[in-house]
C-alpha cells in the first residue's frame, strides 16, 4: 500500500468551485475507477487558506497508473472539470507526493 498526498492551491476565492467539483462529480467518478480517498482537508492555519490537502491510497505504482489514466481520460471527468471551470481556473499549482507506510504506522 502507497498513499499519494496532494495539495491544490487555489486561485483566490476559488476553494469553494473545487470542493463543489469534488463533491459533486470528482468523488462519484473516483469510485467508478475504484479510487479509495484517505481523506481531505482544508488548511485552517498555515501558509494558505487556498489549499485543499488529501490523500489516496494505492495498492501499487502500476495500481495508481493504471487507474488514474484511466480517470484523467473519462469523458464524465473532462465535462465535469470543464463545467467547474467554466467562470475561469480554479487551480494555481498542485503539488504530489508519494507515502510509503512506516512498519508502526496504524493501518487506516
Amino acid at each position: 500500500m502507497i498513499y499519494e498526498l496532494r495539495v491544490y492551491n487555489c486561485l483566490p476565492g476559488r476553494l469553494p468551485a473545487l470542493i463543489r467539483r469534488f463533491e459533486n462529480d470528482t468523488l462519484k467518478l473516483w469510485d467508478k475507477h475504484g479510487i479509495e480517498q484517505a481523506g481531505f482537508w482544508t488548511t485552517l492555519i498555515g501558509e494558505s487558506n487556498n489549499d485543499l490537502t488529501y490523500m489516496i491510497r494505492w495498492a501499487s505504482m502500476a495500481d495508481r497508473e493504471t487507474r488514474w489514466n484511466a480517470f484523467v481520460a473519462d469523458p464524465e471527468w473532462i465535462a465535469a472539470k470543464n463545467a467547474s471551470e467554466a467562470d475561469g481556473p480554479i487551480l494555481a499549482n498542485v503539488a504530489s507526493q508519494f507515502l510509503a507506510p512506516t512498519k508502526f504506522s496504524r493501518p487506516a
